[in-house]
């Protein structure tokens, strides 16, 4: 299993998936251009002191990513997914993919995806902020896997 955020924009949720990465030993692919300075000092500020632990890939580009990326189901979280997070059955070897803030993914990464997954909510509201979402169906994917029960080690 593994996290990846598609060029995010927001540091502070950049640096909150990587803290969910480092806790749940759940390695995060950040696809470049980012919407702000990807250095030490504002990641530092978000992630605390758990950034250091997270194994963190760097991508320059989305055909870097695709070129450098292990195999497994790229699994786009995004509010046109047409089947609910809950629905979906996970594998260990899966990639959840968060879009940016602002703009979520292009059409070229959305139809990349081999699956795609939405979190229902309220009616009128649009989404969860990225770093909220990756907890969410992260949490969802390593329950099924038996991770969360004690059934797998981290």
């Amino acid at each position: 299993m593994r996290l990846a955020l598609y060029q995010p924009d927001i540091p502070q949720n950049t640096g909150a998936v990587l803290r969910l990465g480092a806790c749940f030993k759940v390695p995060v692919d950040v696809i470049e251009p980012c919407g702000f300075p990807f250095d030490d000092k504002r990641l530092r500020r978000s992630a605390m002191d758990y950034g250091g632990i997270c194994t963190l890939v760097r991508h320059a580009s989305w055909q870097d990513y695709l070129n450098a990326r292990p195999p497994g189901r790229l699994v786009l979280l995004t509010t046109a997914g047409a089947a609910p997070y809950t629905d979906f059955a996970y594998a260990g070897t899966d990639v959840l993919l968060l879009g940016r803030e602002t703009r979520g993914v292009p059409d070229e990464v959305h139809d990349r995806a081999d699956a795609r997954v939405r979190i229902p909510m309220a009616a009128g509201l649009r989404s969860l902020n990225v770093a909220m979402a990756a907890a969410v169906v992260l949490a969802e994917s390593l329950r099924q896997l038996g991770v969360l029960q004690g059934k797998t080690e981290l």
